[in-house]
């Protein structure tokens, strides 16, 4: 499905949603219309009964190349004040909302990954990258300081001197060098990285659903954490987890101890029995 200016699309195969910037011409680049269309792309499938993961990719040649310097800034800022907080706003928004999206989200890192792109590649929680692929705070070129969060999201994935690099040089690293500085959880050839995604979501689908929005949450709260806040929150995570699903816990004790019919370190248990 296409919305109806085609710069988002999205199709749902066996559980996943395969969500898509979609204007390779630009390099998927986040106009104000794309980072639009991405929300109510987020509406649609957030609590659709047949997606249990997200998969955010891009057509074409890049992932996306950042924000899109002519409609995003030149003709934003034509509008004064408000037109920029109103770009801001539309873009941070969908960022905001991915970052605490319901389902499991992987970023696959298809090419380019640019400025702005450092957003949506932090929201997600998971993230794999074609060795192909390129990565880049370039803003420094141009000009100005990496904004929207790229700031924030290079130090809180990369070594403190290496963030320091990436930002102040503007050059680009390649997908196996981000997993190497930890942008990324992997790094593949181009052709092999559909299949990596596809067997860890598979994996995301066996789990509670329930459990794995707690825990994707609780690692993004805990960070800026005392051991002590942490430990009062995650206790009152769990209960609240216990809340939504009352019995998909015991069913997993249950499995364990009595029918002994999975390996807690090996595998999930069968969510299908309840």
């Amino acid at each position: 499905m296409a919305n109806d200016v085609d710069t988002v699309s999205y199709d749902v195969r066996d559980g996943i949603a395969w969500l898509r910037f979609n204007r390779p011409d630009k390099r998927n680049a986040m106009s104000p219309t794309l980072n639009r269309a991405m929300m109510v792309a987020l509406d649609e499938l957030e609590f659709r009964e047949d997606v249990g993961v997200l998969v955010l990719t891009g057509e074409g040649s890049a992932w996306t190349a950042g924000m899109d310097l002519k409609e995003y800034f030149r003709e934003s800022e034509a509008d004064g004040l408000k037109g920029v907080r109103r770009a801001q706003r539309e873009s941070y928004g969908w960022w905001r909302r991915l970052r605490w999206y319901q389902k499991p989200t992987i970023a696959m890192v298809n090419g380019w990954c640019f400025g702005g792109g450092y957003g949506p590649l932090f929201a997600c929680d998971l993230a794999f990258a074609a060795d192909e692929s390129k990565f880049g705070l370039s803003e420094i070129n141009w000009g100005i300081l990496p904004g929207g969060g790229a700031t924030k999201v290079a130090v809180e994935l990369l070594p403190f001197r290496k963030a320091m690099y990436h930002a102040m040089l503007g050059e680009p690293i390649d997908g196996k060098t981000a997993a190497e500085w930890g942008l990324v959880n992997e790094s593949l050839p181009l052709d092999q990285l559909e299949g990596r995604v596809i067997e860890v979501a598979r994996k995301l689908l066996e789990k509670n659903p329930v459990a794995l929005k707690a825990t994707k949450d609780a690692v993004r709260r805990v960070g800026v954490m005392t051991y002590d806040e942490a430990e009062d929150y995650l206790v009152r995570a769990q209960e609240a987890a216990n809340s939504y699903d009352a019995t998909g816990r015991k069913e997993g004790i249950r499995q364990f101890i009595d029918e002994k019919s999975y390996k807690p370190g090996l595998g999930a248990y069968d969510k299908s029995r309840r």
